[in-house]
């Protein structure tokens, strides 16, 4: 027993030992866990680099090549839904960062994988409604084509989705989806979705019950209690895939039809004018006139008369004076066609991502920032990356034309006011533009001038009205089909939609007989129609003089413009009426070129250049914008253009005086070149239809059945009409008998081709010259033979004394 307690001394106590061996254990535990905690940051770090490069992969184009491709691979297989593979992997990296134990469990990964997979599926659902589809190599093909371009649902979405569709169909597979999401959401957060409602419960009465004794302690307070604020919930950025976006960056898709769609749904207007009414500002009641308004509307414009004209009649039922006119109604123009809504910003989208790829592909990096839609043209505005030059985008308008498979682009390179370049491109599906939507409009309403005219809407479905006073004087160009004869019914009509016969006269010359002859008999003409072209240069010869003589009246009165004349006539007390305004339309000014060129020049050029004080304005309207038509003085003295889809880059410069309309795509698209602009506006013209226009005339001449026209003008057009015609000394006359002197044959073809003539002039020559005994009689088909020699010529212009002294 001694022997065992001595040997028991020596040795360590049985307790300090378990200790001691607990705190290695401990110790190694604990290394063992930081080097876990280390791992799992190392991890942490990677996984959130590999989101980080994955979002500006797919964002962005600052990745280099192997994000592009991973960028195209993520979103092949889950389209629109692979923005939010980044945002998962940097969510798992940070719990994965911060969480307290060694590791995430397995289970919270396969739950996010789970939700991330039936989020794409949901996203594929709205692509399957689609008989006849089946698995197929071809199918999972076109699906990751299509998710590349952000359609569809990607290659592993369409594919998991047809096979619930044909399983449970397109329900069964959206709450299957749900369902599965809903529980996994459960899981990983490990809170039952009952907690989430008490939680929303409670918050809701603390914030009612808090509502409440503000409102008490506001109402038994003595003084006034300044409350604080409430704390506003921060904006959170949404993330694209969130948002139910498609597009991986800021770009703005503008598409107007939309805006016209949600404006006429609020504007239901019978009569001309007729606006939506403002909305009532809290806090202003309304007069008692403005209440008996709102009680019984009367719609003033339906029977086609507005305010301003109210009055006037009322003054005319003063002077007991009768009322012989009032303007055509809004309802006999055809309301706009309501368009079908469809949603192309995907197309729109893809478009734009093509038109980058292709500018990337010839090495040109550039970025689209707005996508505009108009009614017939789509502007895509691009913004060349620092150091890139504007030319290198506008040479490649022939490769970008054939990668966006479009007939034709035109180039607007820069924008006015942007720092962009504009490449417009033609729509599949081109929206009608009516007159009466531009009339109705409040730009045309309250516009002062009595010769305002639509013209049609921009790019951005902006309405286009201009006044023909400030312009003052139109020339108007474009090729047959083209649109030209529709503006020119459409400037018309809009101006017997504005003014009155008083205030307004019309001088309508068409050579072309079948344009314009149906307006003859409206009060607003002040002649018939003119179709000879040699009595439109008689016309046009009594415009100048006319001019003239307004002039001289002018000068009598001491004023300077047809405004002040007529200002100053209501000041007197005599019967001198006040002037109307006068517009002169030619319709093709090539015809009465080439019968009076010089007169007709002359005349033109001496009205654009005069004309416009003495209320007197010019529109010219020709489908050849050659040099020989559309001569240099010509267009110095007009400086106001519209041009229509020229042939070519020659007749754009010389209607423009730059290319750009030979790449118009006709319909009434328009370069709209207005005094004052520094570069034109591409427009789509309004469109008014042969049958509006018959309505509008048979209304006029219902409302003025015994029209008198101007009879002392079209007498002085006669006669000088006449003693041209009758005049034997034609100006041509002997240039015309020493060329066919020489030539020794003479023929109507002939001089024409020699002189540029038309062939009435031509005919007339011959017939003088045979009358002269210079030509014999006609030989059917065969030239005439010319009587006179070329020494009898140089002696029929001697004098006869001078021959009997030699």
């Amino acid at each position: 027993m001694l022997m065992a307690e001595q040997k028991r001394k020596p040795g360590r106590p049985k307790g300090s030992k378990n200790k001691a061996t607990r705190e290695k254990l401990d110790a190694e535990l604990a290394k063992k866990q930081a080097q876990s905690r280390l791992k799992n940051e190392i991890w942490a770090i990677v996984i959130m680099a590999v989101g980080a490069f994955l979002a500006i992969s797919l964002h962005t184009q600052a990745a280099g090549e192997l994000g592009r491709i991973i960028s195209d691979l993520l979103k092949g297989l889950f389209a629109a839904v692979a923005y939010a593979l980044p945002y998962y992997l940097i969510l798992y990296g940070l719990m994965l960062f911060f969480r307290r134990s060694a590791r995430i469990g397995a289970r919270s990964v396969l739950l996010l994988c789970l939700i991330f997979l039936m989020t794409t599926v949901i996203n594929s659902a709205r692509y399957l409604d689609v008989e006849g589809l089946s698995i197929s190599l071809s199918f999972i093909k076109d699906a990751y084509n299509n998710g590349v371009v952000l359609g569809g649902g990607g290659a592993f979405g369409m594919t998991l989705g047809l096979v619930l569709k044909k399983a449970i169909g397109i329900p069964g597979l959206y709450i299957l989806s749900l369902v599965v999401i809903v529980i996994s959401l459960m899981l990983v957060v490990n809170i039952p979705a009952s907690q989430f409602i008490e939680r929303y419960k409670e918050k809701r009465r603390e914030a009612m019950k808090d509502k409440e004794t503000a409102a008490d302690a506001e109402a038994t307070a003595d003084t006034s209690v300044i409350m604080p604020d409430p704390v506003e919930k921060a904006a959170i950025e949404v993330p694209g895939f969130l948002s139910g976006s498609v597009t991986n960056r800021q770009m703005k898709i503008i598409d107007y039809v939309k805006d016209d769609e949600l404006f006429e749904t609020g504007q239901k207007s019978e009569g001309l004018g007729l606006e939506k009414p403002a909305p009532v500002e809290p806090g202003k009641g309304l007069t008692g006139d403005e209440e008996t308004a709102k009680e019984k509307p009367v719609s003033k414009k339906s029977k086609g008369l507005r305010n301003e004209e109210i009055e006037e009649l009322k003054i005319d039922l003063d002077k007991e004076e009768p009322i012989s006119y009032i303007e055509p109604p809004i309802d006999l123009l055809d309301k706009a066609k309501s368009v079908p809504k469809t949603n192309e910003n995907i197309n729109l989208k893809q478009k734009a991502l093509k038109l980058e790829e292709t500018l990337k592909n010839f090495g040109v990096n550039a970025k689209v920032v707005q996508v505009t839609k108009g009614p017939a043209i789509t502007r895509y505005e691009i913004q060349p990356s620092v150091g890139v030059k504007v030319s290198s985008i506008v040479r490649l308008a022939d490769d970008i034309a054939l990668n966006l498979k479009a007939k034709s682009i035109r180039m607007e390179a820069p924008i006015p006011g942007k720092a962009a370049v504009g490449i417009e491109v033609e729509n599949d599906r081109v929206n009608l533009v009516t007159i009466r939507e531009l009339i109705e409009t409040k730009e045309f309403q309250n516009s002062p001038s009595k010769i305002t005219f639509a013209v049609g809407k921009d790019i951005a479905g902006t309405p286009v009205v201009a006044d023909l006073k400030s312009m003052p004087h139109l020339l108007i160009a474009g090729s047959t089909g083209s649109g030209k004869s529709v503006c020119l019914n459409s400037i018309i009509v809009s101006i017997l939609y504005k003014a009155r016969p008083d205030e307004v006269k019309l001088v309508l010359i068409d050579p072309k007989v079948v344009e314009l002859g149906n307006y003859n008999g409206i009060p607003h003409l002040l002649i018939p129609v003119v179709t000879e072209p040699s009595k439109a240069a008689a016309a046009l010869s009594w415009a100048v003089s006319e001019m003239t003589e307004r002039y001289r009246k002018f000068a009598e009165l001491g004023v300077r413009d047809l405004d002040s004349y007529n200002e100053h006539i209501k000041t007197k007390d005599d019967e001198t009426k006040p002037m109307p305004q006068i517009v002169i339309i030619i319709d093709e000014l090539a015809d009465l070129m080439m019968v009076a060129p010089s007169q007709v020049e002359e005349s033109i050029c001496r009205l654009a250049q005069m004309a416009r004080a003495a209320g007197m304005h010019l529109i010219v309207a020709t489908q050849r914008p050659s040099v020989d038509i559309i001569t240099g003085v010509i267009k110095a003295n007009i400086p106001s253009r519209i041009s229509f889809a020229v042939s070519s880059q020659f007749d754009s410069r010389t209607i423009l005086d730059m290319a750009g309309a030979e790449k118009l795509v006709g319909k009434g698209d328009m370069l709209f070149y207005p005094l004052g602009e520094s570069k034109p506006i591409r427009v789509q013209g309004c469109f008014i239809s042969d049958g509006e226009v018959h309505k509008v005339i048979d209304y006029l001449k219902e409302q003025v059945p015994d029209n008198e026209y101007a009879t002392d003008v079209i007498q002085r057009i006669e006669r000088s009409y006449e003693s041209d015609t009758d005049d034997d000394t034609d100006e041509l006359l002997q240039e015309a008998i020493e060329t066919v002197v020489r030539a020794e044959q003479a023929s109507v073809s002939m001089l024409q081709r020699r002189f540029r003539i038309g062939y009435n002039r031509a005919a007339r020559l011959i017939d003088m010259m045979e009358a002269r005994g210079i030509v014999g009689p006609s030989e059917g088909s065969r030239p005439r033979k010319v009587l006179m020699t070329e020494e009898e010529f140089l002696n029929l212009g001697k004098d006869p004394d001078d021959e009997n002294e030699n």
